[in-house]
């Protein structure tokens, strides 16, 4: 098995990039196709975890001020759950945060993914917004 975490290059890898975006992310949600988009994709740094040239997992990396970066967009193929796929993204996503020289990693998690990110040593802040007024979101953070 031959693991990679890259940005997505060709025109059909950033198709798969952001068809997992809506499938996962949106499509559940009942929002529109181009609701996985936003502006902050041309200046975010995005991340894409390949199984065997197959894309398991994504993630962007935003700055979000002095010493910050935040996670956006984390999603993990359903049939790949469970496989340590969410947990290699968010480590090569730190370790790229830090070698940028930041020192502290935010992000708004979902409700039901509030305790994977505390087994990544992530720090629940506080109750933050509600995603299309119903997936509760909470900020959370990790200083290194």
């Amino acid at each position: 098995m031959k693991i990679e975490i890259r940005k997505p290059i060709t025109p059909k890898e950033w198709d798969d990039y952001y068809n997992m975006r809506y499938n996962i992310l949106r499509k559940p949600l009942n929002q529109p196709l181009g609701s996985e988009r936003n502006d902050g994709d041309l200046a975010g740094q995005h991340f894409a975890l390949y199984e065997n040239k197959i894309i398991r997992a994504i993630a962007r990396l935003d700055k979000s001020g002095e010493g910050i970066s935040q996670v956006r967009f984390v999603a993990v193929n359903t049939e790949s759950r469970g496989k340590g796929f969410g947990k290699l993204i968010m480590n090569a996503l730190e370790v790229h945060s830090e070698n940028g020289g930041n020192t502290k990693m935010i992000l708004h998690a979902r409700e039901y993914a509030v305790d994977f990110y505390l087994k990544l040593g992530y720090t629940k802040i506080d109750k933050s917004y509600k995603l299309f007024d119903v997936l509760q979101h909470y900020l959370m953070e990790k200083i290194y």
